[in-house]
């Protein structure tokens, strides 16, 4: 459920819009069969996509790549950052259950929780991930003036390196942090779907 960091900056002088950083989302879905709980997690295991990070594969990834782009004001002795525009790309990938005629409602019941859950922690990364492109583009644009273009780069250099290292930090843990509670997690959701079912309230899957 590890996502891959696909970082990436630009940075350019031409000028264009100002405007708050902007998430581009896009989905892709891999098909996954299995009966019983085993068969499905022997499916996600050798069947999930790769994160580079870790070298194994996770019911559910999200790639994510920024773009910020910088245009720069000058005067004689002072360069300073006239705009700044960040660019969150994510694509997430999530698991699809080709779900047998056959399959146990027990097992329908298990993947729709697991599903929901592997979605909802991918959203997660997302939202993460659109924060901080929010934060680095208000940092660049809070930057104080240089004495030249070129050091005024450097700095936007500077603060972009450490939003982004920052980022993967916040992401990291929230990874930590949901692994620790899967279990209770699941268990727990797995609970409320039962109680809104035989409350009429749900429609077994």
């Amino acid at each position: 459920m590890k996502r891959s960091l696909l970082c990436a900056l630009m940075l350019a002088l031409t000028a264009f819009p100002a405007g708050a950083a902007t998430l581009v989302k896009t989905y892709s879905y891999f098909p996954i069969g299995g009966r019983t709980l085993d068969d499905i997690e022997t499916q996600l295991s050798k069947l999930g996509p790769q994160v580079k990070s870790t070298g194994s594969r996770h019911p559910g990834a999200t790639q994510m790549a920024f773009t910020t782009r910088v245009s720069y004001a000058q005067k004689p002795g002072s360069c300073w950052i006239a705009d700044a525009v960040v660019t969150v790309k994510v694509k997430v990938i999530l698991p699809e259950w080709r779900r047998p005629r056959k399959a146990d409602a027990g097992v329908r019941l298990f993947w729709d929780t697991l599903s929901a859950d592997i979605k909802r922690h991918e959203e997660r990364h997302v939202e993460i991930a659109k924060n901080h492109g929010r934060e680095l583009e208000d940092a660049l644009k809070a930057s104080y003036p240089e004495k030249t273009c070129e050091l005024a780069k450097a700095h936007a250099a500077k603060i972009t390196a450490a939003m982004l290292a920052k980022h993967d930090q916040d992401q990291m843990r929230f990874d930590r942090v949901e692994s620790a509670n899967f279990q209770s997690r699941i268990l727990r959701l797995l609970h409320y779907r039962i109680e809104r079912i035989e409350n009429g309230r749900l429609a077994p899957g």
